[in-house]
């Protein structure tokens, strides 16, 4: 089983032109509602793929509350263990470009009341992976990570948004997921002189044990883990938009080694799932299925 501990968030989305610089106002025609987050957008990516998954958090006693947990209920995420707390659930307020471009806000609410105890009433074993993010306490990331690593599980963490972890963190963690620019805020809080993400994934297997992936959009992604780097190009697909292609990668390459995948094949589903996402619109309504999945990987990685 996939354990997710983050955040579940409702998106207020809208499209404009170009993106606004600082101090401006763009104007945008109107705005749709999905639900959203992190952490629940990495469950729902997950479980389309194929894995059976369970998700930790919290969301308010409002409206939003429903609508932010309506597909996960609907594809058969686990949310018996969903907190409902006296703050608003969270929200995210995105706008996307003519590009596919995003700029995201995001206010934790409810998130910020994610607690992690029930995690322990799973009875994780060696057979199960926590998937994390930096959407929620981290105090309740560490907390999860270690009744997960007590019983003999793994640990992913997905470092976005971007941030150094603490060593406490990290101290737990398997496998670590960054984009470019989260690959670069984590060199620099090392005081690393790399700035390549290839480079600072290589460093982070090599100096802290943690097999790194770095996800480098259109370009693909790039592995290093006990050595041994991957490198494979992304699938063409047409843009739509980008919103939850990071999070259909990291769900879908946690789901591929849930079910016992090995490294280089989680990669490449990683690939197809985050590609296949860029091709719809919205966050959890462009997250692909497992049979979309395959089919892609087929025809791309030959």
């Amino acid at each position: 089983m996939i354990i997710v501990f983050g955040s579940i968030n409702i998106d207020l989305v809208t499209r404009v032109e170009r993106l606004p610089q600082s101090g401006e106002t763009v104007l945008g025609p109107d705005y749709a509602i999905h639900p959203g987050g992190k952490g629940a957008n990495q469950a729902l990516a997950a479980r389309r793929a194929g894995a059976d998954v369970a998700l930790i958090g919290a969301v308010g006693r409002d409206d939003f509350a429903g609508t932010a947990l309506s597909l996960l209920a609907a594809d058969g995420v686990d949310l018996s263990r969903v907190s409902r707390v006296d703050a608003p659930t969270g929200a995210a307020f995105i706008a996307i470009d003519r590009d596919g471009a995003n700029q995201i806000f995001v206010a934790a609410g409810a998130n910020a009341q994610a607690r992690p105890g029930a995690i322990a009433g799973l009875g994780p074993g060696p057979d199960d992976l926590l998937l994390l993010q930096r959407e929620v306490p981290e105090e309740g990331c560490i907390e999860a990570a270690a009744t997960v690593k007590d019983g003999g599980g793994r640990v992913i963490l997905n470092l976005a948004p971007a941030g150094v972890p603490s060593e406490a963190l990290l101290a737990l963690v398997d496998i670590l997921i960054v984009n470019e620019h989260e690959a670069l805020v984590l060199a620099q809080g090392f005081g690393w002189a790399e700035r390549e993400p290839d480079d600072i994934a290589r460093r982070v297997d090599a100096e802290r044990g943690i097999a790194c992936v770095a996800t480098l959009g259109a370009a693909g992604a790039v592995g290093w883990s006990g050595g041994v780097r991957r490198r494979l190009e992304a699938p063409p697909v047409d843009v739509v938009d980008t919103v939850a292609a990071g999070d259909s990668f990291t769900g879908a390459f946690a789901a591929a080694l849930a079910l016992g995948l090995g490294f280089s094949s989680a990669l490449q589903r990683g690939l197809a799932a985050g590609s296949l996402a860029c091709s719809g619109a919205g966050a959890q309504p462009s997250i692909p299925r497992a049979e979309a999945i395959t089919a892609l990987v087929g025809s791309s990685f030959l």
